[in-house]
């Protein structure tokens, strides 16, 4: 009889044989958090506004500052403009609370009560819960230090010290991570470290740092933290964030272990001991579209990196919610348009089909990698596509990359070996500084940055047929498009910067806009005779398509390639017996 009545009363209070306008309330609200309502306790939460930023314009813009400053004030505007209701309510109820404009979004802490009321006005779109989450860490981390190689064996695979020997070695190119944190002091990553000043041994944490961590995890064994919470200096609880970083940017003269040596780094906190949550998620990633001053205020978008590892992930399995998947998405999306690549690693639940499961790797918008051995084959951990998990079932990962006993930096000083998806997305992170640094006019470009890294991949095939995609074709759902390659990618890179030539022949003044080309690009001949042809070579090399026509004087010749797939060509065009070749992008 007890149970019955206790029954009685749960469904009461939930609504469930109640009226429309609780009804009403309680779609608007997680499941997960009506299941914790019941003993009247507080826990936090999200509140999802109904009105959200379109930021899409920023795809028309040329460079990386001119997109983040976009997204940044277009957003910010808009959460200012509709969370003024929401706040003041909060204020008055000495409810505590952190606003969002990353997505237009507060988190607060209360209970049922606090969230019904919530629910309740018409600027609320959806309560989500905010749980603490506990990532899917590296598949080993071995105890040796391991012994210095003159190339480490990932950087040797993806030829990114072939690259380095053309000059180019991620200079003048800031990347990011959000992860446990960074020893930022470890020999390996300090002078790299944006806020240090090598020549006069100083160092300013303003706009390079960032800790989203402020309280301490309930998924945490005990109350202490090695670091702390709100940190004004970067510290790493867990080691994991600043192994990443090394394989990103990491070289201490002697020890090569990064593959983009010259770039700086900047850093978030978004884990306490591997645990996360949503909104340390978007806080990490808010900061990287505009990073703050130490105070957390005078956002600046011109400070925002160029790419930024997330070598994180949390299935539903391990306590994320789908319901909060969407509002992640959307800043991942915005953080795009704002210019930065969003790289993740793809998860280490392998082998099997459809085993990428975790936000954000799950993502269209996000660049996710898979993992590679030494041998050049996928390494047995890394997880496959397509996305099951919210029935897009989308190809996954994009690329793959080492990631299988990568010796990288070790906290507290030295080295070590680790293996994960985790290790290989940070390869791909570098290989963005360098393509940046060899043609700075990609910064802030991610679609043409993604398409390049694609197709210059080696592809690789498998016997592993995943979703409706065979193993044989590229890509697949087990390697993406195959398996990185860094001096190609940079020479797709470097192709694409305008060249003057001095050529005497006055058939060979030809150019090709635009580029990128959606569907159709313009060959622009200033002085031409005679019979002209055009051939397109995809980036395999294969043959694609060959026009020609006649010409005296200006020619100006409409290409079309609207039925050809997104990607990189490679394009011949002969007159007179003058050849000019070059690089065109179909997105």
């Amino acid at each position: 009889m007890k149970e019955f009545t206790l029954a009685v009363i749960v469904i009461a209070f939930f609504g469930i044989a109640s009226g429309q306008t609780r009804t009403e309330w309680q779609q608007k609200v997680a499941p997960s958090l009506l299941t914790k309502s019941s003993d009247g306790a507080s826990f936090p939460f999200l509140i999802v506004l109904s009105s959200q930023a379109n930021v899409k314009d920023a795809s028309q813009l040329n460079t990386k500052e001119e997109k983040a400053s976009y997204v940044f004030s277009q957003l910010k505007f808009k959460a200012t403009q509709t969370q003024t209701g929401i706040l003041s309510l909060l204020d008055d109820m000495n409810v505590p609370h952190q606003s969002l404009f990353i997505v237009n979004a507060i988190k607060a802490t209360g209970n049922i009560d606090l969230i019904r009321t919530l629910a309740s006005r018409p600027d609320v779109k959806k309560i989500l819960d905010d749980a603490d989450q506990k990532f899917a860490g590296p598949v080993e981390w071995s105890q040796e230090n391991g012994s210095r190689q003159t190339i480490e064996w990932g950087i040797d695979m993806i030829n990114a010290d072939e690259v380095w020997a053309l000059g180019y070695r991620g200079q003048g190119v800031v990347v990011g991570g959000e992860d446990t944190g960074y020893q930022w002091d470890h020999e390996a990553i300090k002078n790299q470290y944006r806020g240090y000043d090598a020549d006069r041994d100083t160092v300013d944490h303003n706009y390079n740092w960032h800790d989203a961590i402020h309280e301490i995890s309930v998924l945490s064994p005990d109350s202490l933290n090695s670091c702390g919470l709100n940190l004004k200096a970067p510290c790493d609880d867990f080691g994991h964030g600043s192994h990443t970083m090394g394989t990103m940017v990491g070289h201490d003269g002697d020890n090569e272990i990064g593959v983009a040596p010259d770039s700086k780094w900047c850093g978030c906190r978004n884990m306490e001991r591997g645990n996360g949550s949503p909104f340390t998620y978007l806080e990490c990633f808010q900061w990287f579209l505009a990073p703050t001053n130490l105070n957390d205020e005078n956002p600046d978008p011109s400070k925002s990196p160029a790419v930024i590892n997330n070598s994180w992930g949390c299935p539903e399995s391990e306590g994320c919610d789908p319901s909060n998947w969407e509002i992640l998405n959307q800043a991942v999306i915005n953080l795009k348009l704002g210019g930065v690549v969003v790289v993740v690693s793809a998860g280490n639940d392998g082998s099997g089909c459809s085993s990428v499961t975790s936000p954000a790797a799950i993502y269209e918008a996000s660049f996710s990698v898979g993992a590679t051995a030494e041998n050049d084959t996928i390494a047995g951990f890394s997880s496959r596509g397509p996305v099951a998990v919210d029935s897009s079932f989308r190809t996954k990962p994009n690329v793959s990359a080492p990631g299988v006993h990568v010796r990288s930096v070790k906290l507290g000083g030295g080295y070590v070996r680790s293996s994960g998806t985790s290790m290989a997305g940070p390869h791909v992170v570098g290989l963005v500084a360098l393509m940046i640094s060899a043609n700075p006019s990609l910064a802030g470009k991610v679609d043409l940055i993604e398409d390049i890294i694609e197709s210059t991949c080696v592809p690789k095939t498998t016997d592993q047929n995943c979703g409706n995609i065979p193993g044989s074709q590229v890509p697949n759902n087990t390697y993406g498009y195959g398996r990185v390659d860094a001096l190609a990618a940079v020479q797709a890179a470097l192709a694409l910067i305008p060249t003057a030539t001095s050529n005497p022949n006055p058939y060979a003044d030809v150019s090709v806009y635009p580029n990128p080309v959606k569907d159709e690009f313009i060959i622009d001949a200033g002085i031409s005779k005679g019979e002209m042809s055009f051939d397109l070579f995809d980036a395999q090399g294969r043959f694609v398509m060959h026009h020609q026509w006649n010409t005296s004087g200006r020619s100006i010749e409409k290409i079309n390639l609207e039925a050809n797939e997104p990607g990189m060509y490679f394009y011949r065009i002969m007159n007179a017996g003058v050849m000019k070749q070059g690089l065109v992008v179909k997105q």
